[in-house]
């Protein structure tokens, strides 16, 4: 069973890895790659927005798919 909190808490860590627990590996790949872009593209300043993004739709993937498969 996944867990919502974890997926939060790794994907505020990694953009991207709370997306690769939950088992959504396109949705992983797409944080690992536009996180790092907007990080540098705009000086930090939207690169916190991404993490708080993922961090959220990481734990409702997980709250809505507890289960794997």
């Amino acid at each position: 069973m996944k867990n919502p909190g974890t997926a939060a808490v790794l994907s505020a860590i990694i953009p991207g890895l709370g997306q690769l627990y939950n088992g959504t590996i396109w949705r992983a790949i797409f944080w690992f790659v536009v996180t790092p872009g907007l990080w540098i593209g705009t000086g930090g300043l939207l690169g916190w927005i991404c993490h708080l993004i993922s961090a959220y739709t990481a734990y409702h993937y997980a709250a809505e798919h507890p289960y794997p498969g």
